[in-house]
């Protein structure tokens, strides 16, 4: 009766007989049905099936806002997934400012999970700085930077491209904190310009088009699902 009704409460109700399971009426305290699989009534009345769980990623584009509502009035992702019924939520958040892959679902064990700091979920960005980044600033990103908030993680760092005016740079972070890409490029003297994410855990943004979202294959889902000790 988990979901349902409080263990005692559901012990009186079967002892009243008002349970039944598969057609049967329940007599036994302590007897198992499975939610969403056996049909289950309670007092004559049906018990629904639980809501279907849903995990999508989606393309964010630059100038939405990573939440279901904004009382400014911005952009926001909910307006991109419009044809989903059910309600599912962001794991985790992209600044307005910036774009690319966001999970989003209604398994709030898988959400926690992938968010949690135990679990260091990796998160892959591809950033355009201004300026050249040097090898001593990637040494520096690669052991950790010193931010407001205490030091970070050492983190995965490759320059991609490498200007005068400009860097591209591939960095994967361990743990989630506000805007905490942008503030470790600034603390080695470079300004942020263009960042999108291409990675969450193992799952890659790939072609996806801005904008568009796709559910997880399969395949995806469980490797997602192992990788914090839900399979």
């Amino acid at each position: 009766m988990s979901g349902i009704a409080s263990r005692r409460r559901g012990d009186e109700l079967i002892s009243s007989g008002l349970v039944t399971v598969n057609g049967r009426v329940e007599t036994g305290l302590g007897s198992k049905a499975i939610w969403g699989v056996d049909s289950i009534t309670v007092d004559s009345q049906a018990i629904p099936d639980p809501p279907r769980k849903i995990y999508v990623m989606l393309h964010k584009p630059f100038g939405y806002v990573s939440t279901l509502r904004d009382p400014e009035g911005r952009p926001i992702i909910r307006d991109l997934i419009q044809d989903i019924k059910e309600r599912i939520y962001p794991v985790g958040r992209l600044d307005f400012d910036s774009s690319g892959l966001l999970i989003l679902t209604n398994d709030g064990e898988l959400a926690h999970r992938l968010m949690h700091p135990r679990f260091h979920v990796p998160k892959t960005y591809k950033v355009t700085i201004e300026g050249s980044l040097s090898g001593a600033s990637v040494g520096r990103l690669r052991k950790g930077i010193s931010l407001d908030d205490g030091p970070t993680s050492p983190a995965n760092v490759k320059v991609v491209e490498r200007q005068q005016e400009r860097s591209v740079v591939r960095i994967t972070i361990f743990e989630g904190r506000s805007r905490q890409i942008r503030r470790m490029f600034e603390a080695v003297g470079h300004k942020s310009l263009k960042l999108i994410r291409i990675g969450y855990g193992s799952l890659h943004l790939g072609a996806l088009k801005v904008g568009k979202y796709r559910h997880l294959k399969d395949s995806e889902l469980k490797t997602l699902r192992t990788s914090v000790g839900l399979d």
